[in-house]
C-alpha cells in the first residue's frame, strides 16, 4: 500500500472503532517510518525503541487527526518530534558522561611518549583494559587511526572514542607511575 488515500481511509476508519482497519494502518506507518528513522539514528535497538515511542504517541493523539488533511505529514510531523525528544536525551546523557578531555594531548605527548615507552612496552597493560578500551588504544597508537576513523570502524561518535581513550590512558597513567 502506498497511496496516501488508502492510508487516510485506514485512519477514517480506525476512529470510527474499526480495529482491522487501525492494526493495518499501524502497521504501514511502521513500514513508513523504520527507514525514515533508520537513516538519522545509527543503533538498531534504538530505531525500534524510538519507533515504539512514535506509535504511541501517534496512538495518544490519533483523536487530534483532521481527516481532511492528508496521514502522513501529520504522521511525519510527530515522529520528527520524538526523533528530536529522543536525540536531545541521547546527547545530554553522552554530555553528562563526558570527561573532560581538554588534557587529552598532554597526556598523549607526556606520560605515553617519554623516552622507553611506546605501545610495545605498555601492550601487556593495555591489554588488560576493558576491551573497547584496548582496541580504541591499539587502533590509535599502534595501527594509527584516527579518533575519527576508530569511531567509524567501531560504531561510536568520536567524542565517545576520545572520552574511552582519555579513560584508558588515566588508567595506564596509573598503573605505570606505580
Amino acid at each position: 500500500m502506498s497511496d496516501s488515500a488508502d492510508l487516510e481511509d485506514l485512519m477514517r476508519r480506525s476512529l470510527q472503532g474499526d480495529a482491522s482497519a487501525y492494526a493495518a494502518l499501524l502497521k504501514e506507518t511502521t513500514r513508513l517510518l523504520r527507514p525514515f528513522l533508520a537513516r538519522r539514528i545509527s543503533m538498531e535497538h534504538e530505531v525500534d525503541d524510538v519507533l515504539q515511542e512514535i506509535l504511541i504517541s501517534i496512538h495518544k493523539a490519533r483523536h487530534t487527526h483532521d481527516g481532511k488533511r492528508p496521514y502522513k505529514p501529520w504522521m511525519y510531523a510527530i515522529a520528527r518530534f520524538r526523533l528530536h525528544d529522543h536525540l536531545r536525551v541521547h546527547y545530554a546523557d553522552q554530555l553528562r558522561q563526558a570527561e573532560d578531555i581538554v588534557g587529552l594531548e598532554d597526556i598523549l605527548h607526556g606520560d605515553v611518549t617519554e623516552p622507553g615507552l611506546n605501545y610495545e612496552s605498555i601492550s601487556g597493560e593495555v591489554i588488560k583494559l576493558p576491551e573497547k578500551q584496548a582496541a580504541i588504544v591499539r587502533l590509535i597508537h599502534q595501527e594509527g587511526y584516527t579518533a575519527r576513523e576508530v569511531a567509524v570502524k567501531l560504531g561510536m561518535t568520536e567524542s565517545a572514542v576520545k572520552v574511552a581513550a582519555h579513560r584508558a590512558y588515566k588508567v595506564l597513567r596509573q598503573k605505570l607511575e606505580r
